[in-house]
C-alpha cells in the first residue's frame, strides 16, 4: 500500500464532482474562504486592543505555594 497517484487523485476528483456538483463545491469553497477571512479579522481585532490580553492573564494569575506530598 503505497502511495497514490495523480490518476487515483483525479479519479478521486472526478467522482467528487459528479457525486457534489460543481455548483455545490464552489458554495463550499466561497464559504470556508468566507469563515477564514472572518477568523483573521477576529485575531486581528484582538491585537489591535493592547493590554487586552495582558489584563485577562493578570487576573487568572494565581500564585500559590507547592508542597512536596512526599515529605508530609
Amino acid at each position: 500500500m503505497g502511495s497514490l497517484s495523480i490518476w487515483h487523485w483525479l479519479i478521486v476528483l472526478v467522482v467528487i464532482v459528479l457525486v457534489f456538483g460543481t455548483k455545490k463545491l464552489g458554495n463550499v469553497g466561497s464559504d470556508l474562504g468566507k469563515a477564514v477571512k472572518g477568523f483573521k479579522d477576529g485575531v486581528k481585532g484582538e491585537e489591535e486592543k493592547p493590554g487586552s490580553s495582558q489584563q485577562v492573564a493578570d487576573k487568572s494569575t494565581i500564585d500559590v505555594e507547592v508542597k512536596d506530598k512526599s515529605k508530609l
